[in-house]
């Protein structure tokens, strides 16, 4: 299957942009270059002595980069924020952008294996580098693994019969394909088919990226980076990644403390009471945004 027309539609394009309140002369980074839709609104709003630094591992991201003197393109995984604002001679920046989406063009194109409606092989990998696949996943963990990933990431409501029921029917036949994985789950699948289906695979693609540890990393990361009054812009489209998002720009850490541990002093304050979510206009014209939120933070000074 070839490339689709255009890579991406950008989700919450002008208020993830807004959030960061830009200055015509600061340094900004989009931490998921993605389709280019943000970094694109940024850079015009940037002035001649603006900066942006975009990150992406997926090297079919690059495809779009456009030719402007003011992008600094890395090509990594966001998890390596302060090192490479270091070495591109910036400890502290204005503002950081992410979109933690898996992009449309991710999706459609098949031999990617993001996608449930296409078959092609159990790929997942959005750093075609890492040796971890999907399929890697499913024919070596240990039923008490792969529980755990579809309880956790997936919150696949049998996690325990799929479980048992991959490691039996593994043996002897190979699960590489997304068809020959769907064809393996029918005897389990529980409810609707599509939706039990995408919580399976959601569960794989956390796995394979290690999706939620990236973030915790990212976010930590990000915090410390920001000059004083910088702002951090984070849409994500899934509740485990948005409950990790709300309670450090909350509290400055992953989850709710309890009474017997010690506070942590947040280096973020939330800007909106309530996460931004997509307009009824917006949901129109490209329905994939509909789990989308928008949480913006700012450093305290």
């Amino acid at each position: 299957m070839g490339a689709p027309e255009f890579y991406h539609t950008t989700v919450l394009l002008h208020e993830a942009v807004d959030g960061l309140a830009i200055k015509e002369d600061g340094v900004y980074v989009d931490a998921t270059f993605g389709g280019g839709g943000h970094s694109k609104l940024i850079l015009e709003r940037l002035g001649p002595k603006g900066k942006l630094i975009a990150f992406d591992q997926d090297a079919d991201a690059w495809r779009n980069k456009p030719d402007d003197d003011r992008l600094i393109p890395v090509t990594e995984n966001f998890k390596y924020l302060r090192r490479f604002l270091r070495l591109h001679g910036n400890v502290e920046v204005d503002g950081i952008l992410a979109d933690l989406g898996v992009s449309s063009f991710q999706f459609d194109t098949a031999e990617r294996g993001f996608s449930i409606r296409f078959d092609g092989p159990l790929d997942m990998r959005m750093d075609k580098r890492s040796e971890l696949t999907a399929a890697k996943v499913l024919q070596t963990y240990t039923e008490q693994q792969l529980l755990q990933i579809f309880e956790q990431y997936g919150e696949v409501r049998n996690s325990k019969q799929l479980a048992k029921h991959i490691v039996t029917n593994r043996k002897g036949h190979g699960v590489q394909s997304i068809e020959g994985l769907k064809a393996m789950l029918g005897p389990v699948m529980r409810g609707n088919p599509m939706k039990y289906l995408a919580q399976v695979f959601q569960a794989l693609r956390i796995e394979v990226n290690d999706e939620l540890g990236v973030l915790k990393d990212f976010l930590q990361q990000a915090a410390i980076c920001l000059k004083p009054g910088g702002r951090l812009s984070v849409i994500t489209f899934h509740s485990l990644e948005d409950r990790i998002v709300k309670h450090y720009i909350k509290r400055g850490r992953w989850d709710e403390a309890n009474e017997y541990e010690e506070a942590v002093k947040p280096l973020l304050q939330p800007v909106n009471a309530k996460p931004i979510e997509p307009s009824e206009d917006e949901l129109k014209r490209n329905p994939r945004a509909r789990s989308a939120k928008l949480r913006v933070a700012e450093k305290i000074g």
